[in-house]
């Protein structure tokens, strides 16, 4: 089972509020370059654009046998959705602060690629350094409770 790609760092700046599944538009190159697990959607981010979502800033690694029929690493990627799901999300990031973005990206049981999208509201930096230390007393914490066991 090729491996998913996921964006940690998205979990970490923004405030997920909603998810969704959706299908991408790609090349026989990208996906032979996912089924071996080279992409980063680090910097990644979705728009939409005259009624259709885009998956921009999204690195699929090109694929080293395939020479000179290879894709553009970082080219827009149509991301394929219902109208319906397409207007509400509109609706949706018409709010102040919402974002969309690639959360994962993975094959699905019958071996078609899939992201998941998510609706996120930027955190402040005050919440990410709570969160920071909220972590690190819970791992103290955990070693406390492991050397005490021994």
């Amino acid at each position: 089972m090729p491996p998913e790609i996921k964006n940690k760092k998205a979990y970490f700046n923004y405030e997920i509020l909603e998810k969704f599944e959706s299908g991408i538009e790609l090349l026989g190159t990208e996906v032979k370059s996912l089924r071996n697990g080279s992409a980063r959607l680090k910097d990644a981010f979705a728009r939409i654009k005259k009624g259709e979502v885009w998956l921009l800033h999204a690195h699929v690694s090109q694929y080293g046998p395939a020479a000179k029929e290879n894709h553009d690493p970082e080219r827009p990627r149509k991301l394929l959705l219902h109208k319906r799901e397409i207007k509400r999300l509109t609706s949706k990031l018409e709010e102040k602060g919402l974002t969309l973005l690639p959360l994962k990206l993975y094959f699905n049981k019958r071996g078609i690629v899939k992201i998941m999208l998510g609706l996120g509201r930027g955190k402040r930096k005050y919440d990410k350094r709570e969160k920071i230390r909220n972590r690190d007393q819970q791992r103290d914490m955990d070693r406390e409770l492991k050397r005490r066991k021994r």
